[in-house]
């Protein structure tokens, strides 16, 4: 039981910095404005459901938004593309 739980503790670290580089609110404002990342409301289509909660985060050098969606009374992660 220790060897399951010891790299489950391991697989999460290795999939947590995917998402590590997640912005504040002012600065996913800032990179919107600039142009480096699409806005919210231009990628929310491509949601598959209304969309509960919304983080814009640096990935492999572009954007993306991890999206909480809700759709068919469950809530999933949806990540979504917001490179220019």
């Amino acid at each position: 039981m220790t060897r399951i739980f010891a790299i489950l503790l391991l697989t999460l670290a290795m999939v947590q910095p995917a998402y590590a580089a997640c912005l504040s609110q002012s600065q996913a404002r800032q990179a919107v404005a600039s142009g480096k990342a699409a806005s919210l409301g231009s990628v929310a289509g491509r949601a598959g459901g209304e969309i509960v909660k919304a983080q814009l985060c640096q990935r492999g050098g572009g954007y993306v938004y991890v999206l909480s969606v809700l759709k068919g009374g469950k809530v999933t992660k949806v990540t979504v593309n917001a490179s220019r």
